[in-house]
């Protein structure tokens, strides 16, 4: 019996920890998207885990994260940024409570709907990303259309 009671604490712990690093990634990323709305290159980058990986709507744009703060900062000391709103997100803690992933959907005035999705890690109590997807969902309707251009570019 005593041991069932402590299963069960055990377990509720375990969601209570899970919900509040659900919490803090959600602040990570709100955080992510108003720095980068705002132009706020420092604060946005200190989001990053050091190894980090940003990939972009376009197939060329696998980039480290100096590559990627290289493709940034001309943007951001124009005192210009990009703004995605998230409209939902699904946040997933790994049982080790050390990794996370995502999916968010995003609005963006330029773009419409757009989607984010990546990892995160935990390290000195402290979520960073490790790898952002930012994507733009074709609908199932006009992926022919779609896919037939892009290939049309790529010959």
């Amino acid at each position: 019996m005593l041991l069932r009671i402590a299963m069960v604490l055990l377990l509720l712990q375990i969601g209570s920890v899970h919900a509040s690093d659900k919490a803090e990634i959600g602040t990570v990323l709100d955080d992510l998207h108003r720095y980068a709305a705002n132009a706020n290159m420092k604060a946005y980058f200190s989001l990053y885990n050091e190894d980090a990986v940003f990939i972009g709507t376009d197939a060329s744009e696998t980039w480290t994260l100096e590559d990627f703060k290289q493709y940034a900062s001309p943007v951001f000391s124009s005192g210009k940024g990009w703004t995605y709103t998230p409209v939902e997100r699904q946040i997933t803690v790994a049982k080790s409570a050390q990794t996370a992933w995502f999916v968010e959907m995003l609005h963006s005035e330029t773009y419409g709907t757009t989607r984010g999705t990546g990892v995160l890690v935990k390290s000195e109590d402290q979520w960073k990303i490790a790898q952002y997807h930012l994507t733009i969902p074709i609908p199932n309707a006009i992926a022919r259309d779609v896919t037939s251009t892009i290939k049309a570019m790529d010959n």
